[in-house]
């Protein structure tokens, strides 16, 4: 945790991680940004000042303002992204998971085709000297190699990165610089007059916009990586990168406009990025380029990673297998996540095969996610007390503009917009079903006072007639109080197979929207017999309920609050630790007739995703030697309401 304190400082180390981590995806822009805007279009002072004026403003407004100085400030105890800035908000309003859904699927969605187009444009450099490289297999190979290594951890690179990514951002500067001293006059683009005169004058305007919008699409990737590097580290490199980015975008302005008039350029092959480099230079410029693009391409893989790996904790997600390969904080692998990406990337190559057909496809998804920023951002700032007039002012302006650019995205649906669409849909449908799933199971589980109970399981406890079960038996319990227990486990105690042990305890497990509390509450319900522990876990920490829970016990057992020692005779003279036994209860839905159609869907899907889910028992780290696991139906329907006549046999 100190390494996280540290963090919130200004550090030379973390300006260095900042650099390597949060600046891959918006960094690597320059390579395809000025290709898309120009396309297939003639070059022009209008389009070529127009397109630099709005790549600056776009910097300045989405990224620079709405990110860097309003967003980060939505921090939760250090922590940003999606989530965290849920659990910031949803006390404010139930409806506001739903954007926070949407944003998480867009953001995942968008880690499909960021490796892809970014490697592509990086690598395709190569072919304005050598004409007939087979780029595409080279591609292929190197997002291969990245997907394998994930399983290792990329603790080990990524010490790397930051003087790489210093490197990548100064070279990108002086060239722009080598350009701009040409044509000083280019950096009339910095008035917002030539971004209007292009958008009013052109009518392909609204496709100009969704290709502008490629220069900030790594903008949520700042938030995400708040907790990695901290709002002062992300605050103070911006003002790097941000000049570096601008210089670079003008100077291959001004290669452009040394162009002016001309149509038959063909900028797949000539990219303006790799024209302001001297030939000399060519080979190392696409050589630190396409390592930029691996950094970029690790970064978004990583927040991938740790997307699921909250979903999962916040109930909103499949329970999936989650490694931690090394001890950095933060440091997590997927695989199951991992794998699909892998071949979600292999399937964005196959389609699209170049850059400039990826270019098509991305933006779409993450225009919706960033709109989904701004509502949450809207609803945390009405938290913090800003005055309402400055929330509609903030309001307005993003929803305006980035409705803009989601319109100016629209057109590319049919070019491939519709492939991250259809996966971010894919994935809205999967985490809404294991959401609402969970919130239908709980309508029926019953509750009970527990205190009714207490005389009953101290008496069992003592009564030698029953065999023992366990001398100490654990059972993991979703009520939130403490005065209630779920029904089936006193079934499961009393009833389904009696169950006597020397001590009963309940562990409860609650979520809690700081990222890294680690807190447990101990009640002793009846002492020495029934003991429950709550645990409150951040979003962000790794639920081995098997070690926290030794671990309570351990402090249980030094302070003499409890005695684990076995109380068979034979081994309590030798004072040997009796035995520990879990118990899991599983809630099956027994008959769906009285759910709507809309209910029995999605208990449909939910009972396909808990086959390729894991179980309960692993999902909470428990050592699967020491569990038993009990499926309990839930009854929709109590006995009671149930109708029927007795037919007199005689008659």
């Amino acid at each position: 945790m100190s390494n996280h304190k540290d963090l919130q400082k200004l550090s030379a180390s973390g300006l260095l991680i900042s650099l390597g981590i949060i600046y891959g995806d918006i960094g690597t822009s320059p390579l395809y940004v000025f290709k898309a805007i120009i396309g297939t279009n003639r070059i022009s002072e209008t389009l070529v000042l127009g397109g630099v004026s709005l790549i600056f403003w776009t910097l300045t407004l989405q990224t620079t303002l709405k990110y860097v100085v309003i967003t980060l400030r939505a921090d939760n105890k250090g922590e940003g992204g999606v989530f965290s800035l849920f659990s910031l908000v949803r006390r404010r309003a139930k409806w506001l998971i739903i954007p926070a859904i949407i944003g998480w699927c867009a953001l995942l969605a968008d880690g499909i085709i960021t490796p892809p187009i970014t490697i592509s444009a990086a690598i395709e450099g190569l072919s304005s000297r050598y004409h007939n490289l087979p780029t595409f297999y080279i591609v292929v190979g190197i997002i291969t190699f990245l997907f394998f290594i994930q399983q290792y951890g990329s603790s080990i690179v990524g010490r790397a990165f930051g003087p790489i990514m210093f490197l990548w951002f100064t070279m990108m500067g002086v060239l722009g610089i080598s350009y701009i001293v040409q044509m000083p006059s280019i950096l009339k683009g910095l008035n917002p007059y030539y971004a209007y005169q292009l958008l009013s004058s052109d009518y392909n305007a609204f496709v100009i916009l969704g290709a502008v919008f490629l220069c900030t699409t790594g903008a949520e990737a700042l938030y995400s990586d708040l907790g990695h590097c901290g709002r002062p580290n992300i605050r103070a490199t911006w003002l790097y990168v941000k000049p570096c980015l601008l210089l670079n975008y003008f100077g291959q302005a001004v290669w452009l406009l040394q162009r002016n008039g001309r149509n038959d350029i063909d900028l797949n092959v000539f990219n303006p990025f790799y024209q302001i480099m001297p030939s000399w230079f060519l080979i190392f410029g696409i050589g630190i380029a396409t390592v930029a693009a691996v950094i970029a391409c690790q970064a978004v893989i990583s927040s991938s990673f740790t997307l699921i790996a909250e979903a999962v904790r916040l109930n909103l997600w499949p329970k999936v297998k989650i490694v931690y390969p090394s001890d950095q904080k933060g440091q997590l692998y997927v695989p199951s996540i991992n794998w699909i990406l892998f071949a979600g990337c292999l399937g964005v190559m196959w389609l699209f095969k170049k850059s400039e057909a990826m270019e098509a496809a991305y933006g779409l998804s993450i225009t919706v996610a960033m709109m989904m920023t701004t509502i949450l951002i809207s609803n945390f700032l009405k938290r913090k007390k800003v005055p309402t007039y400055i929330i509609v002012m903030f309001f307005v302006m993003y929803i305006v503009i980035e409705g803009a650019f989601l319109l100016g995205n629209l057109h590319k649906f049919i070019d491939g917009g519709w492939f991250t669409l259809s996966i971010g849909v894919v994935l809205f449908i999967v985490m809404w079903t294991w959401y609402s799933a969970r919130k239908i199971k709980n309508r029926f589980v019953k509750f009970i006072e527990i205190d009714d109970y207490f005389n009953i399981i101290k008496e069992m406890s003592e009564d030698h007639t029953v065999p023992k079960y366990a001398s100490q038996l654990v059972y993991m319990t979703s009520a939130n109080f403490n005065s209630e227990i779920e029904s089936k486990i006193i079934y499961s105690i009393l009833q389904k197979k009696p169950k006597r042990a020397d001590v009963y305890w309940l562990v409860h497990v609650d979520v809690v929207d700081e990222p890294y509390k680690r807190d447990y509450e101990v009640d002793f319900l009846v002492p020495g017999k029934l003991i429950r522990i709550d645990f409150k876990l951040g979003f962000r920490v790794e639920q081995q309920i098997n070690l926290l829970f030794r671990k309570v016990v351990e402090d249980l057992v030094k302070n003499g609050e409890v005695d684990i020692t076995s109380r068979y005779e034979s081994l309590n003279k030798h004072k040997i630790v009796g035995d520990f036994r879990f118990v899991v209860i599983e809630k099956v839905l027994s008959r769906s007739h009285n759910l709507s159609l809309y209910e029995r869907f999605i208990m449909f899907i939910y009972v396909q995703l808990k086959k390729v889910s894991l179980s309960e028992e692993r999902n909470f780290g428990l050592d699967l030697s020491f569990v038993t696991v009990e499926k309990v139906p839930l009854m929709l329907t109590s006995p009671d309401s149930v109708e029927i006549h007795r037919v007199d046999v005689s008659s």
